[in-house]
């Protein structure tokens, strides 16, 4: 078994790979070998930062994107999108303008707009995640927090969690075997690494 961390440049590259160890991955790899992506058992792609930037690093590896289309949509593999990694998802993102995302799940990625004016952006610090229908993986608790674009999911079936802050914001998108959070699990202690462990013992 081979959980492929992909390593395209995101600060939470490192943070997220010691969070999946103590989760029980010990077969977890940071890699930007598209070869190993594709022959992966579960694929994870962390990520923080603004959408545009993250998507043109993920982009400029050769075959990269390729190479995730062909494990996880062909081939039906366990994946796990974190923060701007879930965002990718989206078919764009409206971050310093508007940009292509993967599409792997419909929606547009968009700054959160707050009911309340008083109500403070970025949505940073734990908040709860409440399970939205059918919900893979996930349990009603507490998680961190650390965003400013939110994702708008265009089919209500793909959201798997949501959260409140100022109104109600995606916390968790899924569809067959892929799964995306908004919150950082390797900042939601005990929260986190039980929903990471639940993720590497997936078997859709």
């Amino acid at each position: 078994m081979t959980t492929a961390l992909i390593d395209y440049g995101a600060g939470n590259l490192h943070s997220v790979h010691n969070a999946l160890r103590k989760a029980g991955a010990d077969d977890a790899v940071i890699t930007a070998d598209p070869q190993m992506v594709r022959g992966a058992d579960r694929i994870v792609l962390p990520g923080v930062g603004a959408f545009r930037a993250c998507r043109d690093a993920l982009v400029a590896i050769p075959g990269m994107v390729e190479a995730m289309n062909e494990a996880v949509n062909k081939r039906g593999m366990p994946f796990l999108g974190v923060c701007v990694g879930m965002q990718l998802l989206a078919d764009a993102g409206e971050e310093f303008g508007r940009h292509e995302g993967l599409g792997w799940i419909p929606g547009t990625v968009k700054r959160i707009e707050p009911g309340n004016p008083t109500v403070k952006i970025p949505h940073m610090g734990w908040n709860d995640v409440t399970l939205a229908g059918t919900a893979p993986l996930l349990e009603a608790g507490e998680a961190y927090f650390l965003h400013s674009y939110h994702f708008e999911a265009e089919i209500r079936d793909h959201i798997a969690a949501v959260t409140n802050h100022g109104g109600p914001l995606v916390a968790a998108v899924a569809r067959d075997t892929i799964i995306g959070c908004q919150f950082h699990p390797e900042k939601s202690q005990r929260y986190g690494l039980s929903f990471l462990a639940r993720f590497l013992s997936w078997r859709p």
